[in-house]
């Protein structure tokens, strides 16, 4: 018999995977339903079709952290933004090309912060004037800033959360440790703002450490949904030669996030590795029960259907909420 949450990692990983799954999955589908939403975020491509909901940077390629996962790459991957004028500039054309959304990051600051205040009137323009929906990656925010964010008509809230305080400062280099992360989370929370936490499995150099403490955090709080990213080193980081957890390692966690927050639904994000690794990860987290996935693995849909899942696309990042 399982317990309808799984308080640590040892726990975890004590159970037989295949009924650990088999329970989350039940649970998801009575529950959720069986229905499998699929996504194609920013302007990825998939299947020929291109997602329509673009990443935005709003310091172009800087950031003063630096993060030991990511080595400011992914920066280079979004639309580049590093001030209002450019912002309303990449908003407009982006709203005539018929896209969806915007999701608006950037790099951090040596707090963690990004420089939201000077584009908050830009923020407002573009509700008022496109069709625009706007989602932001947060960063550390204080509450002041998170209502300002909210009055400007930003649209929902995604927050990386790490539970480990050696995690936080030896891979984010994030001074204000765990303290600074409960309070942004606090801070949104308290907006009511649709609010969307990512953890990443095996951010710790490849290993667990932290993610159930993680998943306790957000559990705190009214979220929207829960996202799952998955370590992928990147290459020219110091993360280059680690292995990412294993696709069992991180079906286990789906599935414990599950038993812990029954009601949210869970998402498999796009950050994650490509190949094999993607296609057991995928079909694995299936079994665990899953409510969403960015860009599917091909085995991972045929299984799907084998399952007797309704599946649908969407053309957004797997944070989305319509």
């Amino acid at each position: 018999m399982l317990p309808d949450s799984l308080q640590s990692w040892d726990t975890v990983v004590a159970f037989d995977l295949g009924s650990l799954l088999d329970a989350a999955r039940e649970l998801s589908w009575a529950i959720h339903g069986r229905r499998l939403d699929c996504f194609i975020p920013g302007r990825m491509v998939y299947m020929g079709e291109r997602g329509e909901y673009p990443m935005v940077s709003l310091t172009a390629d800087a950031c003063a952290l630096n993060c030991d996962h990511c080595s400011r790459k992914i920066l280079k991957s979004m639309v580049p933004a590093p001030d209002p004028d450019a912002l309303k500039t990449v908003c407009r054309q982006l709203d005539a090309e018929g896209n969806a959304g915007v999701l608006l990051s950037g790099g951090a600051n040596g707090a963690g912060a990004l420089p939201w205040e000077p584009f908050l009137e830009t923020i407002r323009w573009v509700k008022e004037n496109t069709g625009l929906k706007i989602s932001i990656h947060s960063g550390i925010i204080d509450a002041e800033m998170a209502l300002q964010l909210r009055e400007a008509g930003i649209d929902q809230v995604l927050i990386d959360v790490v539970g480990s305080e050696e995690t936080i400062r030896r891979v984010y280099h994030l001074p204000g440790g765990l303290t600074a992360m409960k309070a942004s989370l606090n801070a949104w929370a308290a907006t009511k703002l649709p609010l969307i936490p990512h953890i990443a499995v095996g951010l710790h150099y490849g290993r667990i450490q932290g993610e159930m403490e993680a998943l306790e955090m957000v559990a705190q709080h009214a979220i929207a949904s829960l996202v799952v990213v998955v370590l992928n080193p990147l290459r020219e980081t110091p993360m280059a030669d680690r292995p990412p957890p294993a696709p069992e390692t991180v079906a286990r966690f789906i599935a414990a996030a599950r038993l812990r927050m029954p009601t949210v639904p869970i998402a498999l994000s796009c950050g994650r590795p490509s190949g094999l690794h993607r296609v057991e990860t995928d079909c694995l987290a299936l079994r665990a029960g899953v409510n969403r996935i960015a860009m599917p693995a091909q085995g991972a849909l045929e299984q799907a259907r084998e399952m007797g899942l309704a599946i649908a696309f969407h053309k957004t990042c797997c944070s989305r909420i319509s």
